[in-house]
Protein backbone atom coordinates (compact mmCIF):
# COMPACT_ATOMS: atom_id res chain seq x y z
CA UNK A 1 0.00 0.00 0.00
CA UNK A 2 1.25 3.44 -1.27
CA UNK A 3 1.90 5.60 1.55
CA UNK A 4 0.66 9.18 2.00
CA UNK A 5 3.61 11.92 2.19
CA UNK A 6 3.13 15.67 2.37
CA UNK A 7 3.83 18.08 -0.91
CA UNK A 8 7.09 19.07 1.28
CA UNK A 9 8.67 15.66 1.82
CA UNK A 10 8.16 14.61 -1.61
CA UNK A 11 10.08 17.62 -2.53
CA UNK A 12 12.93 16.92 -0.17
CA UNK A 13 13.40 13.01 -0.91
CA UNK A 14 12.30 13.10 -4.60
CA UNK A 15 12.04 16.77 -6.73
CA UNK A 16 15.27 18.13 -5.06
CA UNK A 17 17.93 14.95 -5.51
CA UNK A 18 16.63 14.87 -9.45
CA UNK A 19 16.94 18.96 -9.31
CA UNK A 20 21.08 18.43 -7.91
CA UNK A 21 21.50 15.43 -10.45
CA UNK A 22 20.28 17.68 -13.64
CA UNK A 23 22.24 20.79 -11.88
CA UNK A 24 25.65 18.42 -11.32
CA UNK A 25 25.24 17.14 -14.75
CA UNK A 26 24.62 20.38 -16.37
CA UNK A 27 27.97 22.52 -14.37
CA UNK A 28 30.09 19.01 -15.26
CA UNK A 29 29.40 19.62 -18.84
CA UNK A 30 30.56 23.81 -18.37
CA UNK A 31 34.03 21.99 -17.41
CA UNK A 32 33.33 22.42 -13.57
CA UNK A 33 35.30 20.21 -11.72
CA UNK A 34 33.40 17.48 -9.52
CA UNK A 35 34.95 19.61 -5.94
CA UNK A 36 33.81 22.84 -6.97
CA UNK A 37 30.24 21.22 -8.28
CA UNK A 38 30.17 19.59 -4.66
CA UNK A 39 31.11 23.04 -2.76
CA UNK A 40 28.44 25.08 -4.96
CA UNK A 41 25.94 22.27 -4.04
CA UNK A 42 26.95 22.04 -0.68
CA UNK A 43 26.89 18.48 -1.20
CA UNK A 44 30.06 15.74 -0.92
CA UNK A 45 32.19 15.31 -3.78
CA UNK A 46 31.01 11.54 -3.27
CA UNK A 47 27.56 12.57 -3.85
CA UNK A 48 28.23 14.23 -6.82
CA UNK A 49 29.61 10.75 -8.21
CA UNK A 50 27.10 9.46 -7.48
CA UNK A 51 24.79 11.80 -9.39
CA UNK A 52 26.59 11.29 -12.43
CA UNK A 53 26.78 7.55 -12.42
CA UNK A 54 22.40 7.66 -11.53
CA UNK A 55 23.13 6.13 -8.26
CA UNK A 56 21.30 8.88 -6.88
CA UNK A 57 18.53 11.60 -7.95
CA UNK A 58 17.25 8.79 -10.60
CA UNK A 59 13.91 7.77 -8.81
CA UNK A 60 11.66 10.31 -10.60
CA UNK A 61 11.85 11.50 -13.92
CA UNK A 62 11.06 15.61 -14.56
CA UNK A 63 9.41 16.72 -17.60
CA UNK A 64 11.41 18.15 -20.59
CA UNK A 65 10.66 22.14 -19.96
CA UNK A 66 11.93 21.04 -16.20
CA UNK A 67 15.45 19.74 -17.44
CA UNK A 68 15.93 22.44 -19.79
CA UNK A 69 15.32 25.08 -16.91
CA UNK A 70 17.85 23.25 -15.12
CA UNK A 71 20.28 23.68 -17.52
CA UNK A 72 19.49 27.38 -18.05
CA UNK A 73 19.65 27.70 -14.44
CA UNK A 74 23.09 26.14 -14.69
CA UNK A 75 24.97 28.69 -16.87
CA UNK A 76 23.60 31.24 -13.94
CA UNK A 77 25.48 29.66 -11.10
CA UNK A 78 29.05 31.24 -9.91
CA UNK A 79 28.20 30.77 -6.35
CA UNK A 80 25.89 29.23 -3.53
CA UNK A 81 23.72 31.93 -3.15
CA UNK A 82 23.11 31.61 -7.00
CA UNK A 83 22.01 27.68 -6.19
CA UNK A 84 19.19 28.80 -3.60
CA UNK A 85 17.90 31.24 -5.95
CA UNK A 86 17.72 28.93 -9.17
CA UNK A 87 16.38 25.98 -7.19
CA UNK A 88 13.59 28.02 -5.66
CA UNK A 89 12.57 29.29 -9.41
CA UNK A 90 12.92 25.45 -10.39
CA UNK A 91 11.02 24.21 -7.47
CA UNK A 92 8.24 26.80 -7.97
CA UNK A 93 8.32 26.52 -11.83
CA UNK A 94 7.44 22.34 -10.77
CA UNK A 95 4.62 23.74 -8.32
CA UNK A 96 3.23 26.07 -10.80
CA UNK A 97 2.92 23.28 -13.50
CA UNK A 98 1.54 20.60 -11.54
CA UNK A 99 4.62 18.51 -11.52
CA UNK A 100 4.76 18.22 -7.78
CA UNK A 101 0.65 17.28 -8.25
CA UNK A 102 1.88 14.44 -10.71
CA UNK A 103 4.77 12.86 -8.49
CA UNK A 104 2.55 13.15 -5.52
CA UNK A 105 -0.05 10.79 -7.16
CA UNK A 106 2.14 9.00 -9.18
CA UNK A 107 3.77 7.30 -6.34
CA UNK A 108 2.52 8.22 -2.92
CA UNK A 109 -1.21 8.13 -1.23
CA UNK A 110 -2.97 10.79 -2.09
CA UNK A 111 -5.94 12.10 -1.24
CA UNK A 112 -8.66 12.22 -4.41
CA UNK A 113 -9.49 15.90 -3.25
CA UNK A 114 -5.83 17.04 -3.49
CA UNK A 115 -5.59 19.61 -5.78
CA UNK A 116 -2.82 22.48 -5.60
CA UNK A 117 -5.39 24.92 -5.09
CA UNK A 118 -7.16 22.94 -1.88
CA UNK A 119 -4.02 21.91 -0.64
CA UNK A 120 -1.52 25.05 -1.22
CA UNK A 121 1.41 23.96 -2.31
CA UNK A 122 1.61 25.51 -5.85
CA UNK A 123 2.51 28.28 -3.92
CA UNK A 124 6.31 28.52 -1.83
CA UNK A 125 4.75 30.47 1.05
CA UNK A 126 3.15 28.84 3.84
CA UNK A 127 -0.95 28.52 3.85
CA UNK A 128 -2.94 28.98 6.70
CA UNK A 129 -6.84 28.52 7.06
CA UNK A 130 -9.72 28.17 4.74
CA UNK A 131 -10.19 29.20 1.13
CA UNK A 132 -9.20 31.77 -0.13
CA UNK A 133 -5.91 31.28 1.26
CA UNK A 134 -3.29 33.55 3.25
CA UNK A 135 -0.40 32.82 2.16
CA UNK A 136 3.29 34.06 3.33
Amino acid sequence: MKQLLYPQEVEVYYILPTIRKHLAEALKKRGMPQARIAELLNIQAAAVSQYMSNKRGSQITLKDDIINEIHGAAQRITSTFDVLRETQGILQKIRETGGLCDIHKQFFNAPDNCTPDEVGCNTGGTCYGPAPRICH
